[in-house]
């Protein structure tokens, strides 16, 4: 999948997420969550998302003596990408071009990693 598809599928679910948001009888006390409430959630979903992937690792280790290994590496990998897909779709609900605003954090991420930022040495 080229970059421009993962967007494209980033912003296909953001609109899926934000119509479904808006049906009626959608939260389980009866009320539809205003934005900064649904944004918080979105994010907070971030968090049971990285909670499976520590599930996962543990399953596939084996390191819960009462359940023995439960997982798989394969399912440790699908977690994690739903860590991604999670925290590209909230990062698209908090800014509409989030495209943009993680491809120059990725650079500037990597160019101070890699020492190729002029400012790090």
């Amino acid at each position: 999948m080229a970059d421009e598809d993962v967007w494209d599928s980033i912003d296909r679910l953001h609109d899926w997420l934000d119509a479904d948001r808006s049906r009626e009888g959608r939260a389980h006390d009866d009320r539809a969550h205003d934005d900064q409430d649904e944004l918080l959630l979105r994010i907070l979903k971030l968090s049971e998302e990285v909670g499976e992937v520590a599930r996962a690792v543990i399953g596939a280790t084996g390191q819960n003596p009462r359940k023995g290994t439960t997982h798989t590496w394969d399912d440790v990998r699908a977690e994690l990408c739903d860590v991604v897909i999670t925290g590209l779709v909230a990062l698209r609900s908090l800014a509409p071009d989030a495209r943009e605003v993680f491809t120059a954090h990725l650079a500037a991420v990597t160019d101070r990693s890699l020492g190729t930022d002029p400012g790090s040495g």
